[in-house]
């Protein structure tokens, strides 16, 4: 699935033979995280089909409201998202890299999210794209996400603009390792250890007391016994100069963008829909609620990801 990562979490260009788009008909939306909103108007459906016809070499951005029709929350949706449910934060880089007791209650909070959250599945929006790649419409994706459901619908023109969760590696002496075998090492470190949780989170989280996590053990890197982070920006940290670039790259042989499921109010993506504006790009929005592009973008439509994408024709 991530054979054609290279080092620095960048997915390179992978040639792919055109093929007849598969059914999308499985993937049943998960709506507990989902924003209220109208059905597709058939005005929108076919302003966003002529958009997606006249594209030849589409870039798509996607965010977390792309991913909450598969059960994931996202931190900023009205009335459903993180910062609506709770006054809980994210944590921070900084905070993660200092602080030991930090780390001990992020990893016991993701130990206890990570069944559930690596058991999600591609929705149809997911699905869509992928298809889209095959069939030679889409140019490159870049997703804000680090669940890894593009690469788990099989989308390899990618680019995992904060990484993903389910990849950890050392801060120390960079090794990598599955997070899938991560937690192994905490069940084999904790055996007797258990916490129920108090609601799910975005990114893998669950929510638990102080309490419950001050006996959790925390393994340390097998091979130099540095710090294990999962492998993904953190909030308060940048995104590397060198994947920046590459995106750009990747644009800048695009003649349309499209932003679905995102209200870009993070500037590592915002940025690229600015470059798209600059190059005088077509740029149409697909989101539930407001957006930071609502200004400039051609085309805004304010409809579910898996609900509207899948009703576009790719030709």
């Amino acid at each position: 699935m991530f054979s054609a990562r290279n080092g620095s979490g960048i997915f390179r260009a992978v040639r792919l033979p055109h093929c007849k788009s598969r059914s999308v008909s499985r993937a049943s939306p998960n709506l507990t995280f989902v924003p209220a909103c109208l059905p597709p108007d058939p005005a929108e459906v076919e302003e966003l089909q002529r958009f997606v016809s006249n594209s030849k070499r589409l870039f798509v951005m996607t965010g977390a409201g792309i991913s909450t029709e598969s059960g994931i929350p996202d931190y900023r949706s009205e009335g459903v998202g993180l910062y609506a449910r709770t006054d809980r934060r994210p944590i921070q880089h900084a905070e993660f890299v200092r602080s030991a007791s930090a780390r001990q209650r992020y990893w016991a909070r993701n130990f206890v999210g990570w069944p559930q959250f690596s058991s999600h599945q591609p929705n149809k929006a997911h699905l869509v794209l992928r298809d889209w790649e095959k069939l030679g419409k889409l140019h490159w994706l870049v997703t804000q996400n680090v669940d890894a459901l593009h690469a788990k619908a099989g989308s390899q023109r990618m680019t995992e603009l904060h990484g993903c969760i389910h990849r950890v590696f050392c801060l120390a002496c960079g090794d990598r390792i599955l997070r899938s075998e991560l937690q192994e090492h905490f069940e084999a470190l904790n055996p007797t250890w258990k916490a129920e949780a108090f609601g799910v989170a975005p990114d893998g989280d669950v929510f638990l007391t102080d309490e419950q996590v001050r006996n959790f053990r925390v393994p340390a890197c097998r091979k130099c016994g540095g710090i294990l982070k999962p492998d993904v920006t953190f909030f308060g940290d940048t995104v590397s100069q060198e994947k920046v670039s590459f995106v750009h790259q990747r644009l800048a042989e695009s003649d349309s963008m499209l932003i679905a499921g995102s209200s870009m109010q993070v500037y590592s993506g915002y940025r690229f829909a600015l470059a798209a504006r600059e190059k005088k790009l077509p740029i149409a929005v697909l989101n539930i609620g407001p957006t930071r592009l609502d200004h400039f973008a051609s085309l805004k439509l304010n409809s579910r990801c898996g609900e509207l994408l899948p009703l576009i024709v790719c030709t």
